[in-house]
């Protein structure tokens, strides 16, 4: 990759990881149901997760599409059918303090693994190796997953402190509700580019 895209790689990775999508909605109903510290494995799945994403975009992922049109639709399917699942785990979400003890945040794995069903994630995965590394060296491949791992960070650090602090304002068990229902339909909202594209 030429020095000279850097400044554009690093702001498209900020603002795509800053910009609304599952991910994000989902730690800010995490950072609100079960605090920042208990979120944190949560931030860095994604980090890890979507880094590895881009290496093996990078390495090539994006042709077995193409050389098997059906393994695309059967990822849609899956993402689809997971963020349909996650939005009703969401809006049934309660603390765990009140009543809901089995209720936990995503897992360090748990988050790395949800990339892969990402529609979101995959979009900006292959948008960003295509425009930035067409070539596909390994050289420009791990610069942009470190690009995306600094960005990520403190873009989901945000999202999870905004979720504590709302928290504050949903101490009310009617609110938290009202809240995880709101979520729950950002999540499904996120589909919608999915089912129309």
């Amino acid at each position: 990759m030429q020095l000279a895209l850097f400044p554009a790689l690093f702001t498209f990775a900020l603002v795509a990881s800053m910009t609304p999508g599952p991910n994000n909605v989902m730690l800010m109903a995490s950072g609100a149901n079960f605090g920042f510290r208990r979120t944190i494995p949560h931030m860095f799945g994604i980090a890890l997760g979507f880094a590895i994403m881009v290496i093996l975009v990078g390495m090539g992922l994006m042709q077995l599409f193409t050389v098997l049109p059906l393994s695309y639709q059967l990822l849609k399917v899956a993402s689809i059918t997971y963020l349909i699942w996650l939005a009703w785990k969401i809006a049934g979400a309660g603390k765990p303090d009140q009543g809901n003890a089995r209720a936990t945040p995503l897992s360090l794995v748990q988050a790395a693994a949800f990339q892969w069903v990402n529609p979101k994630a995959w979009a900006v995965a292959f948008a960003t190796i295509t425009t930035y590394a067409p070539s596909r060296d390994m050289g420009s491949v791990l610069l942009i997953a470190g690009v995306f791992i600094a960005t990520s960070l403190p873009a989901t650090t945000s999202w999870t402190y905004l979720g504590r602090e709302i928290s504050r304002l949903l101490t009310n068990p009617n609110h938290l509700r009202l809240f995880n229902w709101c979520m729950a339909a950002l999540i499904l909202a996120t589909l919608f580019p999915v089912l129309i594209g």
